[in-house]
């Protein structure tokens, strides 16, 4: 297929009149359209306003998404103990199935092609399938948790372990190795140093398994932490075995000076999620900070019930308005850093290689936007456009591999609308075992 538009390849390359050129599951050739329409004139052929990279959820949790506005305007304790958790703890294999349906359809329709997912306790296997199925790329997991959590999520951690051990055997390198395993402790509040050693010893044990779990996103968290193990979150984390260059941490919101430092010398990834630490007013995280001491940022929605939107679009926006106020310059998080950290630093959070630029040789994950938009006349600069002023609406093409899994406001292959009739049904019953007060019961 040559899919060409004003080709946004990779931060620092836009090609006005511009193609990509895919054969199977790679890119061949990125350049000039007239040229490649000569070169390749065989191939089917699509054109868009604008082409980009599919975009990297660098942190999402696909199983909340049947929580989608349960627990707005909590902190985050209340918002995790009193609504999050307890929905988790009630849904069913059926559930968790729609759920994780539901959070790819939204991802892929939004422009989001790979997700690094943070799964629940139950039911993990039905999201693998749901991601094999949808088409996404994927790195996920099942969670662990082994004490301060409620009836039917808390396991004991030898429990968890050999779950999660028997799904990596069943699912890491699924689907021609576009679905991958991350060993996925929920956080340190809810995880024994028991289960926390585990993770690493388990994660060691298979070639290309990561980790992947919550670090230092709300001062209670952190202070329970430093209670109970007289160390900084990332440093009991390093204690534990659960940094390096394997490690995604999302959030890391609240570090000291020794905690940065470890986080550039183990070349741990963190992921920024501005939309939920916002709404839950966790705090601004020093992405600064990090990138000036060259750690790898990736950016994340979160979930649902502390974002309300899987748009990744959204999170480019609000990293580089919230970076700008944060460090009261308007030079910084400048669009090409913003999109940097959804494409190819997303690409190292989620360990997947060749991803996240249109370049020969890497694999064909490709989106396409229109800009038949109001707001979207005059576009002066396609790269501000992308970061500042589309949205996950705008998208009107994804492909995965190579394989078209969006196309015209249409999910290839799958019945969207049965998805969504799935998951709204799923929803009121879970939330109801749950006890959740909604506006609507």
């Amino acid at each position: 297929m040559l899919i060409a538009g004003t080709v946004i390849a990779d931060p620092d390359t836009v090609i006005d009149d511009g193609a990509v050129v895919v054969d199977g599951a790679r890119i061949v050739a990125v350049g000039g359209a007239d040229d490649l329409r000569e070169e390749y004139p065989d191939h089917d052929r699509r054109e868009f306003d604008l082409v980009a990279p599919g975009l990297v959820g660098g942190h999402v949790h696909s199983v909340q998404s049947l929580g989608r506005g349960i627990a707005d305007d909590k902190p985050l304790l209340d918002w995790l103990f009193d609504a999050v958790l307890p929905m988790e703890a009630a849904m069913d294999a059926e559930a968790t199935r729609a759920a994780a349906e539901l959070g790819y359809l939204e991802c892929l329709e939004s422009g989001t092609t790979t997700v690094v997912d943070h799964l629940s306790v139950n039911h993990a296997s039905e999201a693998f399938e749901a991601a094999i199925e949808t088409g996404i790329r994927a790195r996920l997991g099942k969670v662990l948790m082994d004490r301060r959590s409620p009836e039917g999520l808390e396991e004991r951690a030898e429990t968890g372990l050999a779950e999660s051990e028997a799904l990596i055997r069943e699912y890491h390198g699924a689907a021609d190795r576009r679905v991958r395993y991350a060993v996925t402790p929920r956080f340190a509040v809810t995880c024994s140093e028991a289960c926390l050693r585990g993770c690493r010893e388990l994660a060691d044990s298979y070639d290309g398994v990561t980790i992947h779990t919550h670090a230092s996103e709300n001062v209670d968290e952190i202070e329970t932490v430093e209670e109970e193990t007289g160390m900084r979150n990332v440093c009991w984390l390093d204690e534990v075995g659960l940094t390096g260059p394997d490690v995604t941490l999302a959030h890391c919101v609240h570090t000291d000076e020794r905690e940065r430092e470890l986080l550039a010398e183990t070349d741990t990834v963190v992921t920024h999620c501005p939309s939920s630490n916002m709404k839950l007013a966790s705090g601004i995280a020093p992405i600064h900070d990090y990138l000036d001491r060259g750690i790898t940022v990736a950016l994340g929605n979160d979930g649902p019930p502390c974002n309300n939107t899987l748009d990744p679009f959204t999170e480019m926006r609000q990293a580089s308005l919230l970076g700008k106020v944060d460090a009261l310059d308007p030079t910084r998080l400048p669009a090409a850093t913003v999109l940097e950290m959804a494409t190819a630093n997303g690409a190292r959070a989620a360990g997947f290689d060749r991803i996240g630029r249109l370049e020969p040789g890497y694999r064909a994950d490709v989106i396409g936007l229109t800009t038949d938009r109001t707001r979207a006349t005059p576009i002066h600069d396609p790269l501000s456009h992308l970061v500042y002023a589309a949205h996950g609406d705008d998208v009107v093409f994804a492909m995965v591999d190579g394989t078209v899994r969006y196309d015209d406001g249409e999910h290839v292959g799958v019945d969207v609308e049965a998805v969504r009739s799935r998951a709204t049904r799923h929803a009121e019953r879970v939330v109801e075992a749950a006890g959740i007060d909604t506006p609507n019961r």
